[in-house]
């Protein structure tokens, strides 16, 4: 980024191909939706990197600075529209452990019944993470697409770091009492969708 700020296009075109699809699977994730709008929420961030570029200070993490941008696009973007998924199931999980969603893909070809199984299982998930309450899924989709530390999340969204860790308590119970009520098990989860549940 220091090199952009001082006329290297070329670092630019580094940052883009080094960040762009972790932040357009954040976005995607974060408004539940991943064709047109995702695509252009993800131009909008680069846009403004560009338009910011002169304003930038390495007083943080670059990553940490981008993934700003790219939160405050989709909260931009959910204050457009009319109504938002916002329903609140969340309660408090019996362990303190820290547990991270981590995206899997199947290493065989699965037979056409267990792909079906693994796609419908991937759909569930996919719901009831787009219906988790708008503060818990940021802290789950920080930790889960772009691995952040909980230090890290609650420096991004301004909060103690008690306070993300709670929300992502908070996103594992609500995903997980979903996935019992659907009759999915751990290891459906583990082949279909995610490595630890």
């Amino acid at each position: 980024m220091l090199l952009y700020q001082k006329g290297d296009e070329r670092a630019f075109e580094v940052l883009y191909w080094r960040h762009h699809r972790g932040i357009f699977n954040f976005i995607s994730h974060f408004i539940g939706e991943s064709g047109n709008q995702a695509e252009e929420l993800l131009q909008d961030v680069f846009l403004k990197v560009v338009k910011a570029s002169k304003r930038y200070e390495p007083s943080a993490k670059f990553t940490t600075w981008l993934y700003q941008i790219a939160r405050n696009g989709c909260i931009d973007h959910f204050r457009k529209m009319k109504h938002r998924k916002t329903t609140s199931l969340a309660q408090p999980i019996d362990s303190e452990e820290e547990m991270v969603l981590e995206s899997t893909i199947a290493g065989t070809d699965p037979s056409p019944e267990k792909a079906a199984r693994i796609s419908e299982v991937a759909l569930v998930l996919e719901e009831a993470i787009a219906a988790l309450p708008e503060d818990q899924k940021e802290v789950f989709l920080m930790r889960e697409d772009l691995n952040l530390s909980f230090a890290e999340i609650a420096e991004l969204i301004k909060c103690p770091v008690n306070t993300a860790k709670s929300r992502m308590r908070y996103a594992l119970e609500h995903l997980r009492k979903t996935l019992k009520r659907e009759g999915i098990t751990k290891s459906e989860v583990i082949e279909g969708e995610v490595s630890r549940m």
